[in-house]
Formats: C-alpha cells, structure tokens, sequence
C-alpha cells in the first residue's frame, strides 16, 4: 500500500509540474500568482487524503465538498494533459524535421500560448460535456440463445448492474436513476457484479433501502469488487446484504431449477486476505452441465481452466475507460473492456461499462449502462 500511495503521488505531482509550466510559460506568472497557484495545486495533490480523513472524522458535507472539487480538477487535468502532450509531440516533430531539412518551418510552429489555452478550452468542454454524459443512463440488450435454457421456461431475464460506487459523489438521485432502468427491465434475476459501493459507507441505510425495493420473482445476486474491500469488507457486505442481496463468494445456486449462478470473490479478498469459497475451478465443476451456467466475476479476466465449464460470464470494474483516452490505457491491460466476446463454442463474455463512476463524476465516449440479458432456448 505504500509503494502504492509513493507511486500515485509521484505520478500525480508531476502531471501537476508539468501543467504548472505550461501555464506559467503561456501567461508569464508573477512571483505572487506562482505561489497562489502552486498552493492551490499542492492542495489538489493532496486532497483524495483530505477527503479521506474528512469522511472517517464524520465531516461528510466537507468531504462531498472536496470529492467533487478534487475530483472534477482530475478529470480537467488528465484531459489537459493529453491534449497538451498531443500538441508538444507535435511540436518536437516540427522543430526536428526543421533541424533534418535546416529549413525555417517557423509557419508551422504552435506557440506557447496556444499550446496552453487550446487543451484547457478542449478539457473543460468535455469535463461539462462528461459531467451530463455520467446522468445519462441507458440500458444495453443483449439476446443469448442457449440449448441449456429449458425450453418450457421461456426466456429469462437477468438485469446486471455493476460498478455503481455508491458513496460521497453517486447518491439517491443518480441511483433512482438507475433503479428506474432496472424497473423497466423487469428482470427475473438482478445481479451486482461488484463495486456496489466506495470509500467510506456511513449514512448509506437509505440507499441499500431503495435497492430492497427491486424484488425479482428468482432473487438477487452479487460478488464483491475491489472497492468494497477498500471501503471495510464487513461494512460492505452487511451494506449488499441489507440492500437484499445474496452474496456469492466462491459460491453458487441453481436457481428454481433453470439456471445456475455461481460467483467468485474479487481478486483484491486475496490481498487483503479475506478470500472465501473454493476455486473457480471447483466451483464450476460442481454444477449440472445441463443447465445454462452464470459466472459473476468483478473483472473481466477469464480463467482459461474454466473455459466450457460456464456459458457466459459477466462483469464490469473497467468503466471502459470511463474517460477517453484513458480507455487507450484500460484496453492493453483488458482486451475486452466493455461489451460481449466469445471464449469458445460454449463459453462467452460480456464486460458492462458500468452504472456509475469512480473518481471524476464524468464519463467521455463510455456512457453508463444497465445491462438486460435476455436468455432464450436454443430454439
């Protein structure tokens, strides 16, 4: 965890450097205006602690507060940062192929100040544009045919939220947003595949009681994520399991006789130390190969020793990003980072984008989802 803490400060003081430079070159600062500018971004840097030690004193107001300043100025900075670097890149090819070709390419030079003014307009219109973007929930459908779903069932529905991360910024209004679209999906089974909740859960009762009141006619589902864990795993399952959830962690049910759930813990119960249940191999092994196969799993990493042993495994944790470029990032780590992918002849993946947000309340290019699996017989 200190490695952790170093490596995040290191990394997120020199992104602040690097802004502060760019500013004080397009704007010529004073010795003054430097000062009051550093201060403000030393307070920046340090304020994901701030907000931290502010919610476990009992100040939530002040720790909204800041969750949402700090916050929303990590969004403006990362989008500054990669469209400036984009235009310093561009830069250092113009300067270089006018070094190689010794001609005067002054014509296609960027100066400082436009350097500076056009990604802070560019990060600001899509942080406001982002802002509105994270409010628009929709749901995503997605129809899966099976020879595994008993033909007299009909289909059944199964609604998947995942990665709300319910706590200082995502409250009752973004959540009865997303309890509306569940509502209109009318599932016969809901999952949460992880994240439920963020940072410290105090004052969240009223929240798990807005979940209670979805009550699907086969039950609710859920795994843990890594942010419950970060947010005090004891608290976090009473809070998942108030809200009327069962929790599966390396467990699994066959539900009414039509579809088996399993779900694992999230890789983080390891590290912590806190992990439950058998392996995913043992778990799967376990289930009637006749019945359709759900796999709940919090991050989109597919154990290739239980390929065939499940149908469809689903997940979320990626946000596909949640801001662009930073999907860039996520894709090198997770190839399929939102959306549906085939294993093999029996076994898929679908990776939902997430229901909410972590970190900036803002999403670019990966709108909030709830998802509606609709699981039909084969014919």
């Amino acid at each position: 965890m200190t490695l952790f803490f170093v490596t995040f400060f290191l990394i997120y003081g020199s992104m602040h450097l690097y802004a502060f430079m760019k500013a004080k070159a397009a704007l010529a600062f004073s010795l003054q205006t430097s000062i009051g500018v550093g201060l403000f971004m030393l307070i920046m840097i340090f304020t994901p602690i701030l907000v931290r030690f502010s919610e476990k004193a009992g100040f939530e107001s002040f720790a909204r507060l800041m969750s949402y300043i700090g916050y929303i100025w990590l969004g403006i900075l990362f989008l500054f940062l990669s469209a400036a670097l984009l235009i310093d890149f561009y830069r250092l090819l113009v300067s270089a192929a006018g070094f190689i070709l010794k001609r005067n390419l002054s014509a296609l030079a960027v100066s400082g100040a436009y350097a500076f003014f056009v990604p802070l307009a560019l990060s600001i219109a899509v942080v406001i544009y982002g802002y509105f973007e994270a409010g628009n929930i929709r749901t995503e459908t997605v129809v899966f045919q099976s020879p595994r779903i008993p033909a007299g069932s009909g289909s059944i529905r199964i609604v998947q939220i995942t990665d709300l991360h319910l706590g200082l910024i995502i409250r009752e209004e973004r959540l009865k947003r997303i309890l509306s679209e569940v509502k209109k999906a009318d599932p016969d089974i809901l999952v949460s595949t992880g994240d439920l909740v963020d940072g410290q859960i105090d004052n969240l009762s009223h929240l798990a009681e807005l979940l209670q009141e979805v009550k699907p006619r086969y039950g609710k589902f859920a795994v843990t994520g890594n942010h419950e864990f970060y947010a005090g795993i004891d608290q976090a399952l009473e809070f998942t399991e108030k809200a009327g959830f069962t929790l599966l962690r390396g467990q699994g049910q066959t539900v009414h006789g039509l579809i088996n759930i399993a779900g694992v813990d999230d890789t983080q119960a390891r590290i912590d130390g806190g992990s439950h249940g058998v392996s995913e191999k043992q778990l799967l092994s376990g289930f009637s190969n006749n019945l359709f196969t759900l796999l709940l799993k919090h991050r989109p990493l597919v154990n290739k020793e239980v390929i065939g042993l499940f149908d469809l495994q689903l997940s979320g944790h990626v946000h596909k990003g949640q801001i662009f470029p930073f999907s860039i990032l996520t894709w090198l780590y997770y190839p399929t980072q939102a959306g549906f992918a085939a294993l093999s002849e029996r076994s898929s993946l679908y990776v939902s984008r997430g229901s909410g947000t972590w970190g900036p309340p803002i999403r670019f290019l990966s709108p909030p989802e709830v998802t509606l699996i609709e699981l039909v017989p084969a014919n």
